[in-house]
């Protein structure tokens, strides 16, 4: 891959990027990465709006806000400076910024990586837009909001918690954090950068990579009329080229690449892009790999691949849903290899592209999930809370080889007393299928499975014994051991236990305030021979294609992580390396 610090200092000619100390420094895009960008990361005016009365007391308008925050982080976390605990219903974000004179005649984008829930943007006290959605990112193009010299961007948030119609994900609903819900998030919590673009322009890219004839396909759609021009690498030798010319709209460039080198589970081999539209230069990426259900078995480039997954929740002590840095995001890919595992459901989260890039680049294979716990999936008007965020993901993150399934929605219970609304469960599924034909997805994990590609279940029994045989009869007879067989039957196919285990174990010796499945083990030993007794069920089962288990790392009071919060091993690693990297019989 490109040095994305190279590139920049070779066309901006000694322009600053971002200012020394500037949190979270890196591109935030690098699937579609231009060089002429600046980060807006860093000390912003910031206030709260707990009446949601500032737009009547003007403030988008207001010279300066009375405090002060640290972005990209939220104002509940120790990095923001804030470190404010209690529900926020509203809050004010403000900073002064000036577009480099050598951009003045290129239009200006304004991104927001991501801003919990519902964002309101000016620009020198004008309105520019509004996005519903705390997980994905937005943007908008502010160039004809502009003055000549300095200008002010203020950012109002609202985000009520509580709301039934509002997803949360993990976000607590109560003050305190209990069970498996944490310190909530509100605000900006992602990235703030600008971007500047010519008038004629490419606007987004698809990259459909074909295993079997070794060539790729990339669906691109251009503002302006011209020569669309592709060029794929490999580890700098050229692969294969293409152009096309258009009007503007949807285009599609066909590529013969002259040599195989696929994307494999620990192997993240990938190829560069470099697209050219006039004046415009976008460098991308992709890795040339396909997914395919057979049977009971879930092929990755046609093989049999179990996949040996743990729960990541994307949580961390100092920056609650914000990594505070690019290594962090690394370190918690590497921890998760060194017990043993090849990837993660990105549990309740919509991760950052940074964390993707990242998962791409070392072959870790992840699901996309959606953060859809607080909704009351018993109306039918949740389809107006998660489809369109759910679409803006997809459409987002297509071209990651990492992400080898979709999962829109996870345990979708009924709701004081009404059962989840199936119709709603259908249309996000059907939804998912149509913007993606290359990948499976599951429709709820663990829950009242209503159409769906793969049958997943939830079972955190804590005997080994009692946990095999839940599923010996998969193996003998063909039937499925359901908790929820009252409310759907086992259709056959591709099957796997996506959360197990979350055995409880507090390194503090805190057990009353630890949270975790079942009773905690006695003693080290007793962990893990329960932890190999439950996993060894799953790999020496036939009928299975993988597991998940629960979790990676604590997350404040929910201690069952093989890691506690701050990242370190609870035990020896290679205890549980040995363990869940052995051949699954589905393998053999």
């Amino acid at each position: 891959m490109k040095k994305l610090l190279a590139t920049a200092a070779l066309l901006f000619s000694g322009l600053s990027l971002w200012a020394a100390g500037t949190p979270r420094p890196e591109y935030p895009r690098p699937q579609f990465e231009r060089a002429a960008w600046v980060n807006l990361n860093g000390t912003w005016n910031f206030d709260f709006d707990f009446g949601e009365s500032g737009i009547e007391r003007n403030l988008h308008k207001a010279d300066k806000l009375d405090k002060q925050i640290t972005v990209p982080f939220c104002p509940e976390s120790v990095l923001s400076g804030v470190e404010y605990k209690d529900f926020m219903d509203a809050v004010w974000y403000q900073r002064e910024f000036t577009v480099p004179e050598k951009f003045a005649d290129l239009r200006t984008i304004l991104h927001f990586g991501a801003v919990d829930y519902k964002a309101t943007v000016y620009v020198n006290g004008k309105e520019v837009g509004t996005h519903r959605g705390g997980y994905i990112s937005f943007e908008f193009d502010i160039t004809d909001y502009l003055n000549g010299g300095t200008n002010v961007l203020t950012v109002y948030a609202e985000d009520d918690t509580r709301n039934p119609l509002q997803p949360r994900g993990k976000q607590s609903e109560e003050y305190y954090s209990h069970g498996c819900d944490y310190t909530r998030t509100t605000g900006i919590w992602q990235t703030v950068w600008l971007e500047f673009v010519p008038d004629s322009r490419i606007k987004s890219i698809k990259v459909f990579p074909n295993v079997e004839n070794c060539s790729v396909d990339i669906q691109a759609e251009v503002i302006g009329t011209g020569k669309f021009e592709a060029l794929a690498l490999y580890q700098e030798r050229i692969m294969g080229a293409a152009s096309v010319e258009t009007e503007g709209g949807l285009i599609t460039a066909h590529l013969d690449l002259k040599e195989a080198y696929l994307w494999e589970v620990g192997e993240g081999r990938l190829y560069d892009l470099e697209l050219r539209f006039n004046e415009d230069k976008v460098d991308s990426y992709f890795g040339l790999r396909d997914v395919k259900l057979d049977g009971q078995k879930f092929l990755i480039n046609g093989k049999s691949v179990f996949q040996r997954l743990v729960l990541d929740q994307g949580f961390y002590p100092d920056g609650i849903y914000t990594a505070p840095s690019e290594e962090a995001m690394i370190k918690d890919i590497q921890i998760s290899l060194d017990v043993g595992f090849n990837g993660a459901r990105l549990h309740e989260k919509i991760f950052e592209p940074r964390f993707l890039y990242n998962c791409d680049k070392m072959g870790y294979i992840v699901w996309g999930e959606y953060p859809n716990w607080g909704l009351d999936h018993s109306n039918p008007n949740i389809v107006y809370s998660v489809i369109p965020e759910w679409i803006e993901e997809v459409e987002r993150d297509f071209n990651h080889p990492a992400i080898i399934g979709w999962c829109p929605l996870n345990e979708t219970w009924d709701y004081d007393g009404r059962k989840q609304f199936d119709d709603a469960l259908a249309l996000i599924y059907k939804t998912t299928k149509a913007l993606d034909k290359t990948r499976p997805c599951i429709d709820t994990s663990g829950n009242f499975h209503v159409i769906t590609d793969i049958f997943d279940l939830h079972d955190y029994e804590q005997d080994p014994k009692v946990f095999k045989e839940h599923f010996d009869m998969l193996m003998t007879e063909g039937k499925l051991y359901d908790n929820h067989e009252r409310r759907q039957k086992y259709p056959g196919g591709p099957t796997f236990i996506s959360e197990y285990g979350g055995i409880r174990w507090s390194v503090n010796e805190n057990e009353q305030n630890a949270w975790g499945y079942g009773n905690a083990p006695k003693n080290k030993y007793e962990f893990i021979e329960r932890y190999k007794g439950l996993t060894d069920a799953l790999l020496d089962n036939d009928r299975m294609f993988g597991f998940c288990y629960t979790q990676l790392y604590d997350v404040e009071q929910e201690q069952n992580g093989l890691y506690t919060y701050s990242r370190k091993p609870k035990f020896e690693t290679s205890i549980f390396r040995a363990i869940n990297s052995r051949k699954a019989k589905i393998e053999l």
